[in-house]
């Protein structure tokens, strides 16, 4: 093993010369160690050792702690709250993470008869790669079978047809075609046809010429060849989706706490007995690690770190909603005859639940796992993905954001019980198609969890396996809308102009909040549940009142109201937090 490494290292250092590199391996995992001068040599390196390594009797996965230019990663942003809110208590199941896969674990365990725990460091569900992404339910086509989301993706998609009935959010199946950017790639359509089958993708999937193509979306440009077509791509809203997945949760008794950041583990005879956080110190006879990015860090702060997490960053740009009808189905062109060196479904347009248009994302490492910056670069190359519809255009666009993926080095999921510590489970490395796959993740998970319990342990008899849609009075026929106005007028006053929502609907997602056990209720919270100041002026017109209807029902005063959390005041001199509470 040790000269195998050592050729690999030779391989390395004969192309980069500049790289200072060692390789180790600690029975399971090779670990990586050195300097590279830029992120995109600390990639390549990763990414070689971990294609040449894969094979290795008892391998599980790569580490790569090469820093960049002599400076170590960037650390985690930290919540700025310090209490003792949880010290002492004890829960059967700790779910580290309130993202779309976390909060789907708690849902899927809030079944059982067990007292259960999510932490969150930030304010709210949903606020890094779960509210970050394109909101794409993939129909299970992209990854190999003998990978785990290759399974677990279209487990996940069937799984949302059932799901978005009980827990009241909106899926759609505008279906999407896979353009083809050369003739050359006809001849691939039996072997994708073959891939399909082996991953059980649903639906009449198939070839269709350019002239079908053009029939059914008139508006794309002419420069593609025809292309793949799968119906079971869906669509959701993925914050929406998180937040119904943690309601439910709530609902059957799950504790949700925020702001609230794991910073170390105590073990004793191999098992975690005691997690430590900004809040208190607190127990728990089972641990799952929903960490997202951070999931390396939760395994190495117990001592189970035998797989690293890459950042890899991709830009989105969101059109106004009078585009919407300029496209019906999902489009995208990945480049197929180059995709052993794509980590990427390659970015496209796509019909958003809200009737929004979507383009993106795009896909490159960063070092900084909580980098969310936008730029020029990027947009340039959603610009050019945008071209693929001709009536869309710069002039469209309304936001831009970012998120990160938290990749391994294998490119793969990681959903199983720890091997070196008996009362931990990792969900981690979930990258795309994370938010498809996150109903059947939650079901493994939930699975392996049940295996810490007694054999007997049921199903609760008062499970509430619904949850009501939030009101959407936009959406609504106009006797309905009458209806609802006639019982509380307050659905009939209008604060956000551009989405039509009203004072209803914003103090309902106040509640929704409260009904968390949110303390700091930011403006981007209420975004997130009811799409208040999401549209073209971003909130221009309609944040003094949201403000003030924050304050009124949850007891805030407004100089304490935040646009994200943290320190993010919307208004100067913030007061003390001792002194946050209103008076109304």
């Amino acid at each position: 093993m040790k000269n195998y490494l050592q050729k690999l290292e030779r391989k390395i250092k004969e192309r980069y010369p500049q790289l200072k590199l060692s390789a180790e391996w600690d029975g399971r995992s090779v670990i990586l160690t050195g300097d590279a001068p830029t992120v995109e040599e600390r990639y390549t390196v990763g990414a070689f050792f971990a294609r040449k390594c894969k094979k290795l009797p008892g391998y599980k996965g790569l580490v790569n702690d090469i820093t960049v230019a002599g400076k170590a990663e960037p650390p985690m942003r930290m919540p700025e709250v310090q209490d003792t809110l949880l010290e002492g208590k004890t829960f059967d199941v700790l779910i580290i993470g309130a993202g779309v896969v976390g909060c789907a674990i708690a849902r899927e365990l809030s079944r059982y008869d067990l007292t259960i725990a999510v932490l969150e460091k930030e304010c709210d569900c949903a606020m890094q790669a779960s509210s970050r992404n394109d909101g794409m339910i993939h129909p299970g086509f992209a990854d190999s079978p003998s990978k785990i989301k290759g399974r677990l993706n279209t487990r996940g998609n069937r799984l949302y047809r059932k799901l978005d009935k009980e827990l009241g959010f909106q899926t759609e199946w505008p279906g999407s075609f896979m353009l083809f950017d050369s003739p050359l790639l006809k001849p691939l359509v039996p072997f994708m046809h073959r891939r399909a089958a082996k991953n059980g993708v649903e639906g009449r999937v198939g070839y269709m010429n350019k002239k079908t193509i053009q029939n059914m979306e008139p508006n794309l440009s002419t420069e593609y060849y025809g292309g793949f077509w799968m119906p079971y791509s869906g669509i959701a809203s993925p914050f929406k989706v998180t937040i119904a997945f943690a309601e439910n949760a709530a609902a059957n008794g799950v504790s949700f706490f925020f702001e609230t950041a794991v910073t170390g583990f105590d073990k004793t005879n191999d098992l975690i007995s005691a997690v430590y956080t900004n809040r208190g110190t607190l127990n728990a006879r089972l641990i799952i690690n929903a960490a997202g990015v951070w999931s390396d860090k939760i395994a190495e702060f117990a001592g189970d770190r035998f797989f690293s997490i890459h950042p890899r960053k991709g830009m989105d740009i969101i059109l106004d909603k009078k585009k919407k009808g300029a496209q019906h189905t999902i489009i995208g062109k990945p480049n197929l005859l180059n995709s052993s060196k794509q980590h990427s479904k390659g970015g496209g347009i796509i019909p958003c639940i809200e009737g929004n248009i979507l383009v993106g994302p795009t896909a490159h490492e960063v070092y900084d796992r909580e980098d969310y910056g936008t730029d020029s670069e990027d947009e340039r190359a959603l610009l050019e993905q945008m071209s693929m519809n001709k009536t869309l255009s710069r002039g469209d666009i309304i936001a831009y954001y970012s998120g990160i993926r938290a990749a391994t080095w294998e490119e793969d999921f990681i959903v199983e019980m720890s091997e070196k510590v008996p009362n931990l489970i990792h969900a981690a490395g979930i990258q795309s198609p994370g938010f498809a796959s996150a109903p059947a993740i939650a079901e493994d998970i939930a699975a392996l969890a049940l295996r810490r319990f007694p054999a007997g342990l049921k199903e609760k008899p008062n499970f509430i396996s619904r949850r009501a849609a939030p009101r959407e009075t936009a959406s609504m026929h106009d006797a309905e809308r009458h209806t609802l106005i006639k019982r509380d007028p307050l659905y009939g006053k209008i604060v956000c102009r551009c989405e039509q929502i009203s004072e209803g609907e914003i103090r309902d997602a106040v509640r929704s909040c409260l009904a968390l056990g949110m303390q700091n209720i930011s403006l981007d919270a209420i975004k997130r549940r009811c799409r208040a100041g999401m549209g073209r002026c971003h909130g221009g017109f309609c944040t003094p009142r949201v403000m003030e209807i924050i304050s009124r029902e949850a007891g805030i005063l407004l100089e304490r109201i935040t646009k994200k959390g943290g320190s993010s005041y919307i208004l100067n001199n913030p007061l003390p937090a001792d002194k946050g509470k209103a008076t109304l």
